[in-house]
């Protein structure tokens, strides 16, 4: 029957495991260190000088340092917690945005871009929670539609000074994005993090040993590998890449189970895998063609 195209036609998975090499140790991949820029970089090292070995330091409303991270201190390593410790009432900053349409947008607006990096990002957040309907990654960032204005340098940045109060941003030269930003002054309950250490090693090869128990996610090597998948893995690691459509193979499964990737629904990726003395990221993409 002519036109005629059949129901039956069953989609595709295709399964790719992507393989590329790491060029630091397990340690030195494990070990944390602060960026050097003023937003997050300089709480972090204030964290630390306060922390390490065995002090602590509170922060009310946002946490300086990632928790589980690991940090080294004269030879022994350390790994960083927090505890709540109490909340208090303090005066905060909070930034809103309305949106301005484009036609009233005024000829003295603001290209984000224009601003500081503690300035821009705030407005690029709440850009971003708008026009998802708050649906965004970053919601969890705010709070009741505002962005707080907690670390120092934004408590230096043109926001917390009043000059973008009432100014409109735009999000580009000449496109459909534009706010006007409200900074208010509010009284908040901040919670109290309390970040310290805990000695988790006093000797590098007592380090490693931590590493691989915690964050190794598969450690392999080439003579306790069946041939087939073993085969497959170093294909991957040669190309970076491998993939087969379903249903994949025996082998492959076998080597996706032992890569811990066995259950994955549609994506898993920055696993870490240690085969034959070298250090590797991994993941399985399942595309549905």
């Amino acid at each position: 029957m002519t036109g005629f195209q059949s129901n039956s036609q069953q989609s595709t998975e295709k399964y790719q495991l992507t393989i590329d090499q790491i060029q630091s140790s397990p340690v030195e991949h494990a070990l944390y260190e602060p960026d050097d820029s003023p937003l997050f970089g300089d709480p972090a090292e204030t964290a630390l000088e306060n922390i390490l070995p065995a002090g602590r330091h509170t922060t009310y409303g946002y946490e300086p340092l990632p928790n589980d991270a690991y940090v080294e201190s004269e030879g022994s390593f350390y790994q960083i917690k927090y505890i709540v410790t109490g909340r208090q009432q303090l005066e905060r900053q909070v930034v809103r945005v309305d949106t301005v349409p484009q036609e009233q947008v005024p000829d003295d607006s603001i290209l984000v871009e224009t601003l500081e990096r503690p300035s821009a990002r705030v407005i690029k957040i709440l850009h971003s929670y708008t026009v998802s309907g708050g649906e965004s990654g970053s919601a969890e960032l705010l709070r009741d539609d505002g962005y707080v204005l907690r670390r120092p340098s934004e408590g230096e940045s043109r926001l917390a000074s009043g000059e973008l109060d009432g100014q409109v941003v735009t999000m580009t030269d000449s496109g459909p994005w534009a706010y006007r930003v409200e900074v208010t002054t509010e009284q908040l309950t901040e919670t109290a993090h309390t970040a310290l250490t805990v000695e988790v090693a006093n000797s590098q090869g007592e380090f490693r040993e931590v590493v691989f128990g915690s964050r190794i996610d598969a450690d392999l090597s080439p003579s306790e590998l069946p041939t087939e998948p073993r085969e497959i893995l170093e294909q991957a690691i040669a190309n970076r890449t491998y993939s087969e459509e379903a249903p994949i193979s025996g082998a492959f499964d076998r080597l996706l189970d032992l890569l811990g990737l066995g259950t994955v629904d549609t994506a898993e990726n920055g696993k870490l895998l240690w085969y034959d003395d070298e250090f590797y990221r991994y993941g399985l993409y399942i595309d549905t063609e």
